[in-house]
């Protein structure tokens, strides 16, 4: 394994992260009992992955509740926690600042911790980053204060977006949507190095399509049944480009997951893991690195062939 900075005052962070979604029972994707979720961290734990992204909502608190049962007995001061505040572990969602404090503290007791390394406003609406303009960031900082985070940030799916919370906040982590299909968040990252802000790289695979598994003929029951025909065949024929640039026989998603990882300021990616074969694939990205010129020709394929279509997440 690999490790980069991540925030002040944090260990350095495993390239390749957990990211924990699907450790909670009926998550929405696909569930898995405790027994598998507990199994799933200690392989990455013996894979040498030290970085664990979460939240309330993943299987309405029970993936918080597994991941805290997996780590406990584990040294506080070797890994590190990500978890969130917006999507409440009864499904529903509450952005109001009044509620950061009660998040957190059930967060906290699910997860058997005294502190997380950093807690991020989840996927909220733009209105709620602007620092000047809401009284989450100062409720935040006092948090702080009181030992109870080491830093703060959000997830979100815009370069305009990680731009405003950067220039109102003193926010330190952002978990960006960002594959090779995806790359509008990397026009922030020269701005997240300047500022000392960790990189989460999510969603790396683009729910599944960067895998290779999916075609223009895949039908889904999932939240992925949101797209449409013409979406699906889209992403279809952008695949099939993908492959055509990459010309190798090795992974696809283990080339997905080197491309976030060339960029110096992506801390950790969180690729998901159904069973512990995805993730010792994902994990061998770290052998899997993309050369300079296939980099380039990925963002110019983006810059010129993906960036108008507009697709939806």
């Amino acid at each position: 394994m690999k490790y980069n900075k991540y925030i002040k005052d944090s260990i350095l962070v495993s390239e390749i992260g957990l990211g924990a979604w699907q450790l909670g029972h009926n998550s929405g994707w696909q569930s898995m009992t405790e027994k598998e979720a507990v199994e799933l961290v200690e392989k990455s734990l013996e894979y040498g992955i030290n970085f664990f992204d979460t939240a309330p909502n993943y299987g309405h608190g029970t993936g918080e509740e597994r991941l805290g049962k997996a780590l406990k007995g584990i040294d506080r001061n070797k890994i590190v926690i990500n978890t969130k505040f917006g999507h409440t572990d009864s499904g529903t969602t509450n952005f109001n600042s009044d509620y950061i404090r009660e998040s957190l503290e059930g967060s906290l007791k699910r997860l058997q911790v005294n502190y997380v390394d950093s807690l991020i406003i989840h996927n909220p609406p733009t209105a709620y980053l602007d620092g000047n303009k809401n009284a989450h960031y100062e409720i935040l900082e006092r948090l702080i204060e009181e030992g109870k985070i080491k830093a703060y940030g959000a997830s979100l799916d815009t370069y305009k977006d990680m731009k405003l919370l950067m220039n109102t906040t003193n926010a330190k982590v952002i978990e960006a949507f960002f594959n090779i299909l995806h790359q509008d968040a990397a026009q922030a990252f020269a701005m997240a190095l300047e500022n000392e802000v960790g990189i989460i790289a999510k969603i790396p695979l683009d729910s599944g399509w960067l895998s290779g598994k999916y075609t223009a003929e895949s039908t889904f029951n999932d939240i992925r049944s949101r797209w449409s025909r013409q979406d699906i065949q889209t992403r279809a024929h952008l695949v099939n480009r993908v492959n055509e640039i990459i010309q190798a026989k090795e992974s696809l998603a283990q080339k997905a997951i080197s491309f976030c990882l060339a960029y110096d300021a992506v801390s950790t990616v969180i690729p998901g893991n159904v069973n512990i074969a995805q993730l010792k694939s994902n994990v061998e990205s770290i052998n899997n690195p993309i050369s300079d010129e296939l980099f380039q020709k990925l963002e110019d394929f983006y810059l010129n062939e993906v960036k108008l279509l507009n697709l939806p997440w």
